[in-house]
């Protein structure tokens, strides 16, 4: 694992920070495609586990939600209105082919939910954001003191850093709302579910 702020380390992933989970304090935040499970408990154990959190309910994020949870005898928690998707394995689409085409991959095995995160609930240290559009639950996790976010796929950076693809998003425009909000509280580390950390706030800008 790779530290990167006061409690808050990076899984190594392979290839490097292309599909990112993160262990805050002792909760695990995303776990990944269902193909990370060995990397992802090779890192975890050992430690002393006490929560999952997934950002949202796409399956390169709670891939591996359902094995982690059954090894470590975690409850899972996930933003209100994504909790469904989870529970069911079944993740909200956008609409149009390539969507269609998402839908019908194979999904991870479904989990039960222990508890639905809204705005203004604590995980860690960090205060609960609901900030949806890419998936109708998004939640991003906002660390005040220090300026730290852990920002899921409100925003993305590889190759470029800007918004998630259109056809991957519930609602492209108020997940662009969503992006607002993020970039006005200016963090100064940001934490993408897919790319490399961002200390720069001024570069948190609405790129499409």
């Amino acid at each position: 694992m790779r530290p990167l702020a006061p409690g808050v380390h990076l899984l190594l992933g392979r290839p490097p920070h292309l599909v990112n989970a993160y262990l805050v304090e002792d909760v695990l935040v995303d776990a990944g495609t269902r193909s990370a499970r060995r990397r992802i408990t090779r890192q975890l154990d050992g430690r002393t586990l006490a929560a999952h959190v997934v950002t949202h309910a796409h399956p390169d994020h709670f891939g591996s939600s359902h094995a982690v949870c059954e090894r470590y005898d975690v409850p899972l928690w996930i933003g209100r209105k994504d909790a469904e998707a989870v529970a069911t394995a079944t993740p909200v689409t956008g609409s149009g082919f390539a969507a269609a085409v998402v839908s019908r991959m194979r999904m991870p095995p479904p989990h039960p939910v222990a508890r639905s995160l809204a705005e203004g609930d604590e995980v860690a240290g960090f205060t609960v954001l609901d900030v949806p559009g890419h998936s109708p639950g998004h939640i991003a996790l906002w660390r005040d003191h220090d300026g730290v976010l852990l920002c899921g796929d409100v925003f993305v950076n590889v190759l470029r850093l800007g918004a998630p693809p259109k056809f991957l998003s519930y609602d492209d425009t108020r997940n662009l709302a969503s992006m607002r909000r993020l970039a006005e509280l200016r963090p100064k580390l940001v934490l993408f579910g897919h790319g490399r950390p961002l200390r720069d706030p001024d570069l948190l800008r609405l790129t499409r």
